[in-house]
């Protein structure tokens, strides 16, 4: 069986998909474009069809991923374009690779969000900023199976800066957040601020995950953290495979 990972976005109106509606798109896609798609054992055969850290909804997305498996060898350029082409617009698939290593899941160790903050108030937001960076916890209520739960959402944030805006309508953030469990969402750090400091809004927070992988830490030279993109690996062995 071929793996194959792509890459793809959740681009405008589909921010608002949820992520069950997004798999079955996708799986109704694979089979209008005639892929030779692999099957699961057993009694109630799946397609081989696997996510890896989808984005909440509501929130777009530069940087999801998903692995088909087939039961041919093919072009995996190929296969991303005739998938795309199939697939609505804002769904977009940007890049395939063939799966050569193991453990992809656990290559996404944290994500980068753009957090828009429409109407805010800068000096609001750097007040609240400021008070959340001097926290060693900072606690959110979150509706879970077992009910509400408060969740720590201080010690997931590894980098929340301000990023320039074109104008003084919004005030934008980046953040960078490691995947806990639970995860801790765009919306949660918010409320984190707003239970710290005065933060007003003139409308819902719009947030879109930038990237998500391996994390990286600030290095010498005093660059933000960030992620390392994690097709690398897959990429590079293909590469050499090639070659």
């Amino acid at each position: 069986m071929q793996r194959v990972r792509l890459r793809y976005t959740k681009r405008g109106r589909l921010r608002f998909t949820s992520h069950r509606d997004i798999a079955r798109v996708v799986e109704r896609a694979v089979r209008r474009a005639r892929l030779p798609i692999a099957h699961s054992a057993g009694f109630s055969p799946h397609p081989r069809i696997s996510w890896v850290g989808a984005a909440p909804t509501g929130v777009a997305s530069e940087a999801e991923y998903v692995e088909i498996g087939l039961t041919e060898l093919r072009d995996v350029e190929e296969v991303r374009r005739a998938l795309d082409e199939v697939l609505p617009a804002g769904l977009d698939l940007i890049e395939a690779v063939t799966a050569v290593h193991s453990g992809f899941a656990d290559r996404m160790e944290a994500s980068v969000f753009s957090l828009v903050l429409p109407g805010a108030d800068a000096g609001q937001v750097q007040a609240a900023m400021l008070a959340f960076e001097g926290q060693a916890e900072v606690l959110v209520e979150r509706r879970t199976k077992s009910g509400m739960k408060p969740v720590d959402v201080r010690s997931a944030v590894v980098s929340l800066v301000r990023s320039p805006a074109a104008d003084d309508a919004c005030v934008i953030l980046r953040l960078v957040v490691r995947h806990t469990t639970p995860v801790v969402r765009p919306d949660d750090v918010l409320t984190g601020l707003r239970a710290l400091a005065p933060l007003e809004l003139d409308s819902p927070l719009v947030a879109t995950r930038l990237a998500q992988g391996p994390l990286r830490q600030s290095d010498t030279d005093g660059a933000e953290p960030g992620v390392d993109d994690p097709l690398a690996p897959d990429r590079a062995a293909e590469g050499r495979e090639t070659g």
